[in-house]
């Protein structure tokens, strides 16, 4: 969904040096950053004009980004040697009759076969593209798109464990209009499990807006965004089979989402155990012992990020942006 933003831009850097333009500056809170990312480290504009931009995806084979643009129900690549391009449309709603909104896919993400997984707002459910990376079209094969018979609301965010489940955030913001949408027929927000049978099986039903979602300590460990600007929080819950157990907060940043705008959204988790998480005012980085060691300042609203090159890089969808920051050489 597309935050509001309150930005003081003058704190901000727009430049260009040697035909790169970068934006932002990278807030040091924590000596543990300098293992995170290197003091010369610039925010990258690599591509801009769209209108809101989610979910990207590192294709390490292909070497190329892909990432939704959310409202045109496109998906766009991008490639060192060729810069961004249409990819796919429609993404994430395939119906006839014209609707507004954010019905276009959102996150993305390959399972075990390699093949492209969708969370489709319009369609209002996760599916997979069937056809191949490089040849891509417009066909997709459901995984699934209700609990229990209800529709789910529109699949936001989603994550692989290595067994085969798939566990997804349902908020209400692929809706035309959001919660109180009439034709929403869960009367909650739900994070489930979509078990390689199909089954689908619900975890939580108690955060107001689950939003960003990403595995860590050895599979063991769920964190969770809620993008409610009231609860502006990161959760951890431990798992247990097909449940959840010690719900915990990692970090509250209701005060900062009032105060600067923007909100807990998409996030990845680095291989060494560090969080990269869109937050109020850019990307919050967590290091191992889940302090926050900085942030990557941005004057727009952050959505979400990716992860490259052995974790060495890091690419940032915001606003109508996308971005690279080169982490470490």
């Amino acid at each position: 969904m597309k935050f509001p933003v309150i930005y003081i831009f003058s704190l901000f850097v727009f430049s260009c040096n040697d035909d790169v333009k970068t934006m932002g500056t990278i807030e040091r809170i924590s000596p543990s950053l300098a293992a995170i990312i290197d003091t010369a480290a610039e925010i990258e504009v690599l591509s801009g004009g769209y209108d809101w931009t989610e979910g990207p995806l590192w294709l390490e084979k292909e070497k190329a980004l892909l990432f939704s643009d959310i409202p045109p129900n496109r998906i766009y690549k991008w490639t060192e040697e060729k810069g961004a391009e249409l990819y796919l449309t429609p993404s994430g709603y395939t119906g006839t009759v014209a609707r507004v909104g954010e019905p276009g896919s959102n996150g993305l993400l390959l399972n075990a076969e390699g093949q492209l997984v969708l969370c489709q707002h319009g369609d209002r459910r996760m599916a997979i593209m069937d056809a191949p990376l490089d040849k891509p079209y417009s066909m997709f094969k459901t995984i699934a798109d209700n609990y229990q018979g209800k529709r789910f609301n529109s699949p936001n965010d989603a994550v692989y464990r290595s067994n085969g489940d798939l566990f997804i955030t349902d908020p209400p913001y692929g809706l035309e209009k959001n919660v109180e949408d009439t034709a929403k027929e869960i009367p909650f927000q739900g994070v489930y499990v979509i078990k390689p049978s199909g089954e689908v099986k619900l975890l939580t039903d108690t955060i107001t807006r689950p939003n960003g979602i990403a595995l860590m300590n050895n599979e063991n460990t769920l964190l969770v965004a809620n993008s409610d600007g009231d609860k502006a929080v990161w959760y951890l819950f431990d798992i247990d089979n097909d449940s959840l157990y010690n719900n915990r907060i990692l970090y509250d940043a209701t005060t900062e989402a009032k105060s600067e705008g923007g909100l807990p959204d998409g996030l990845k988790v680095d291989k060494a155990g560090n969080i990269f998480a869109s937050g109020p005012g850019g990307v919050w980085i967590f290091d191992t012992e889940g302090k926050v060691a900085g942030k990557i300042k941005l004057p727009v609203a952050c959505s979400n990020v990716a992860l490259a090159d052995d974790n060495k890089t890091l690419y940032i969808t915001a606003d109508s942006y996308m971005l690279r920051v080169k982490m470490r050489q």
